[in-house]
């Protein structure tokens, strides 16, 4: 794990082969590609041109690399860590395997990505069971502390599962996973985290907050190609059915003179819940260079990179009346804020564009995320915009 840091980070661009007149802070979006994965993924293509290159322990070795890197990201067995497609499938694979009993509920957070709230409501749908909407009071411009405390009270004895992001996807607050996953725990609810905003560049232990399933997809901030995903399932899943019957989560699978022979036992623990055709040639080498790029990042401290870097936005935009959440609710990579009254939102998406700035602009709000390839110019650049938008307007 992580927890001391070994050196202050340093930026970290020129492990990637991004434009110089990009100024991209939008990481929550889609990351940028590695240069390690580029070149892996390369030499992959290479490779496919001549099928016999590809031996029996191709189909094995990279995958079981991978699991182990992602083991180490959030304090797991590899032997616990799927390897699936999407959100929406390691979903599907959790839910598949908890029932209820008749007036039990399901709890999800208001406005929590789609493919959580699909998959939960189906979930609600199958086993007539009610689905909770904890909603942010949005009276208030600060809101951290009471949404975590009304997820908390939320949780009792008639709950039969939670699903929530680790961290708000629209504007990065952070839950409360320790306390949350306490609290499931002690009334026998099972805890399913979507860690796509946050594993990978904020600590994450699904011993620590008793996570029984954890779903990220990697093209996000474990910098993977998209179309892949990392999945942990923890005891409670060990022994359960997956949604599909791939021949290579068999246990003998290994033995390729020996498939035919039908083995009914699924591999070990998470290895029954991997998504068919699972060593992927091409994707896993670039997936596997990017996992070890980022534990080599999480040895130092992403976060305190992102704080110092932000300083200065921070500074300007509460000089403008911008409120933020206190640390314990603030993700320093990734960030959302209502713009004030003085900016105009279209104006800005339109000045943002004409220079060079990749961000996500909703509405009325904006979202900053940034790692460790952004320099203080990125934020720079960033204030600039805004200040002209704003003196537009004047």
């Amino acid at each position: 794990m992580y927890d001391i840091l070994k050196e202050m980070m340093k930026n970290q661009k020129q492990l990637f082969n991004l434009n110089e007149d990009i100024h991209y802070l939008n990481c929550a979006y889609k990351a940028p590609l590695l240069k390690s994965s580029e070149n892996a993924g390369i030499k992959a293509l290479i490779r496919d041109r001549n099928p016999a290159d590809i031996t029996p322990s191709d189909f094995f070795n990279e995958t079981e690399d991978v699991r182990v890197l992602f083991g180490k990201i959030v304090n797991c067995l590899p032997s616990e860590v799927a390897i699936i497609p999407s959100a929406s499938y390691g979903f599907s694979s959790a839910l598949n395997n908890i029932t209820c009993t008749r007036g039990q509920h399901a709890i999800v957070v208001d406005n929590d990505f789609p493919s959580d709230y699909f998959s939960i409501k189906r979930w609600c749908d199958t086993n007539m069971a009610d689905l909770k909407i904890i909603k942010a009071n949005n009276s208030l411009e600060l809101n951290g502390e009471i949404w975590n405390n009304d997820i908390i009270d939320s949780i009792n004895e008639k709950t039969a599962l939670v699903l929530l992001s680790s961290i708000h996807w629209m504007n990065g607050l952070k839950f409360d996973l320790e306390n949350i996953g306490e609290k499931c725990r002690s009334v026998g609810a099972k805890f399913i985290v979507d860690g796509t905003q946050s594993v990978g560049v904020l600590p994450m232990d699904v011993k620590k907050f008793n996570i029984d399933a954890l779903i990220c997809p990697t093209y996000k901030w474990l910098f993977g190609p998209y179309s892949l995903g990392l999945a942990y399932f923890g005891s409670y899943f060990h022994h359960g059915k997956p949604i599909e019957e791939s021949w290579l989560n068999r246990t003998n699978a290994l033995d390729f003179n020996n498939v035919s022979n039908y083995d009914p036992k699924y591999k070990p623990y998470a290895g029954r819940y991997n998504v068919g055709e699972t060593p992927n040639f091409i994707l896993m080498p670039m997936l596997k260079q990017a996992l070890i790029q980022v534990n080599k990042w999480l040895d130092n401290d992403i976060q305190s990179y992102s704080k110092e870097l932000i300083k200065p936005l921070i500074s300007y935009l509460q000089d403008l009346g911008v409120k933020f959440e206190n640390s314990a609710y603030f993700s320093n990579h990734l960030f959302g804020l209502k713009l004030p009254e003085e900016v105009n939102a279209k104006l800005l998406k339109e000045n943002l564009i004409k220079n060079n700035i990749y961000l996500s602009v909703r509405g009325k709000s904006i979202r900053v995320s940034i790692h460790v390839f952004n320099t203080s110019e990125d934020i720079e650049k960033l204030i600039k915009v805004i200040e002209l938008t704003k003196k537009s307007r004047s």
